[in-house]
């Protein structure tokens, strides 16, 4: 959008009105609503049953969940590292590390791992998920400077792109995000920016998901968020309205990347709005809940054995348990008798399980992935349960890309809002080891120092992103790597402690230092044997060729430094 086509609540109505058309084109709302109903286990809804069985054997949401789980099984971390060749390089890794360690916390304040694993369970029920991104300008730090970084979910259903042929977020021209929210709250935040919040009154949803339901129309209204792109500053800007009034007028954001991050489970060409992993899967979930349904009405009807009685001489029949039946005279055995009840063809069943398991495996579930083999060869397995895995890898990679696009968005934030803050430092990285110890400054404790992270707008292009596993740089890794360092004996105790991630060694600081006290009392003793420096009085009178190395030899086994004549 021009800055100087300045937007409307008119405007980006008739906005948001286009893009719940091409919804309604192809059916999302309507598609979106039946996949969670069926996720749920609400897989009658609308069927009139009749007082028949309605059974649900929802084997959907366990293949969803499973496939859910092994992508998200890995933590996810995100490391940044400078990129390319500068003259400064120091102080650009300097610079990552304090990003690396604000990743850290956000991914703890926004509960990024917990996070994902929804994200990613609305794209494979819904089609797509959405990340939103914003500044809590109010939020404790505990630092002069207020203000956090928020990450929470928004549903597909809620979010208008531009273009809607093109799933790519930042290449859109707009993007609109639509919330139903509490009137007085929305009237609240008019009024704080200086809007005539009285104009502003309940709605109904145009999206008419609900129908005309009162209990969730009476006290809400309709606010939409529309974020846009200037072509001047190259900045993204804001403006928040309802249908016929301003809530924000138009502002700049600051950010160079639209804060927001979206995710297919399955593309569609020239469609913003990806397939659901559900969606393909319904028919057969609906054939196996009407098999079973069919079975059980004939299991009711006739599985169970009837009685055939002469009434003639039998008026009435006792059903009751060792109840007594009275006849008067006759032939016993001719007065009734039991039909067998009819058999149901076990290919039904056999037809049932096989849908299951066919459906389970063309999408990885696997008896072997999902644990349901017998152990009796645990290599085998393994590789079963890997190789089942390789059909979900592209959504692995997929979801791992998303989330190095949250990544870029956090630095965004970070560079526009953070300002100068106090954060830790590693001193030992950029300072002589001989002048800490001079200024009595421990290297091996971070030191507070204020950054200015505005510093990042112009050092942005050099920090690269990696997104992946945490095998990639997994802690257990780590660990198992320096135990085999220390048992080769290829480092020191000392080496190995300095390394050990942190909660792994209880007191870790604390042995270090009494190591460290234990080698520098064992040092005078050790220089005994250690090679003198050149030029040194003890380096000229020290024999040169063969006979050093036997006297070094000497030296080091001994201790002592044999007298000469």
């Amino acid at each position: 959008m021009d800055k100087k086509q300045k937007p409307t609540p008119d405007l980006v109505w008739k906005q948001y009105q286009k893009g719940i058309q091409f919804n309604d084109s192809i059916h999302l709302d309507d598609t979106v609503k039946a996949n969670e109903n069926f996720f749920i286990g609400k897989q009658w809804e609308g069927v009139q049953s009749n007082g028949l069985p309605t059974p649900v054997f929802n084997f959907l949401k366990r293949v969803t969940l499973f496939q859910v789980a092994s992508i998200t099984s890995d933590n996810v971390k995100m490391q940044a590292s400078p990129l390319g060749i500068t003259t400064d390089r120091r102080s650009v890794q300097v610079m990552a590390d304090i990003i690396n360690k604000e990743f850290e916390a956000l991914f703890e304040q926004n509960r990024i791992p917990i996070l994902l694993r929804e994200y990613l369970r609305n794209a494979a029920v819904d089609g797509d998920a959405c990340l939103y991104t914003y500044w809590d300008a109010e939020a404790e730090t505990g630092q002069p400077n207020k203000g956090a970084i928020c990450t929470e979910l928004v549903e597909n259903t809620r979010v208008y792109f531009g273009n809607p042929n093109d799933r790519r977020v930042q290449k859109q021209p707009y993007i609109i995000i639509s919330s139903r929210e509490m009137l007085e709250s929305v009237q609240d935040r008019a009024r704080e920016n200086g809007e005539n919040a009285d104009a502003i009154t309940t709605d109904e949803d145009p999206r008419n998901v609900y129908g005309s339901d009162p209990f969730r129309t009476d006290d809400k209204v309709t606010v939409l968020l529309k974020l846009w792109r200037d072509k001047e500053t190259k900045h993204i800007w804001g403006y928040e309205c309802t249908k016929d009034c301003v809530v924000r007028k138009e502002w700049d954001m600051g950010l160079s990347l639209y804060p927001i991050t979206w995710l297919n489970w399955d593309y569609i060409q020239d469609c913003y709005h990806g397939q659901a992993l559900i969606t393909g899967l319904i028919p057969n979930q609906i054939f196996v809940n009407k098999a079973y349904a069919i079975s059980m009405i004939s299991l009711m009807s006739s599985a169970f054995p009837k009685t055939v009685y002469d009434k003639t001489r039998v008026p009435s029949w006792d059903n009751r348990v060792g109840g007594a039946i009275g006849v008067n005279g006759g032939d016993v055995t001719q007065v009734a008798k039991i039909i067998e009840p009819a058999q149901i063809s076990p290919q039904i069943a056999q037809f049932i399980e096989l849908a299951v398991d066919q459906t389970q495996t063309f999408l990885g579930a696997t008896s072997a992935a999902m644990g349901d083999t017998r152990p009796d060869n645990t290599s085998a397995i393994i590789a079963l349960q890997r190789a089942s895995s390789v059909p979900s890898e592209i959504t692995k990679q997929n979801l791992y890309q998303s989330v190095e696009d949250l990544g870029h968005i956090y630095n965004d934030f970070m560079a526009e809002y953070y300002g100068k803050r106090l954060v830790e430092k590693d001193v030992s990285k950029d300072a002589d080891p001989a002048m800490l110890e001079f200024a009595g400054i421990d290297p091996n404790q971070p030191m507070i120092v204020e950054f200015d992270f505005n510093q990042l707008k112009n050092a942005h292009f050099m920090i690269k992103l990696d997104v992946g596993a945490s095998s990639y740089w997994s802690e257990i890794a780590a660990m198992q790597t320096l135990d085999g360092l220390l048992q080769n004996q290829l480092i020191t105790l000392e080496d190995y402690l300095e390394r050990v991630p942190d909660g792994y060694v209880l007191k870790r600081q604390e042995l270090l230092e009494k190591i460290r006290g234990q080698n520098m009392q064992a040092q005078p003793m050790q220089q005994i044997g250690a090679t003198p420096i050149a030029g040194s009085p003890q380096a000229q009178a020290m024999p040169e060729g063969g006979g050093y190395s036997a006297l070094q030899r000497k030296i080091n086994e001994t201790g002592e430094v044999p007298r000469t004549a």
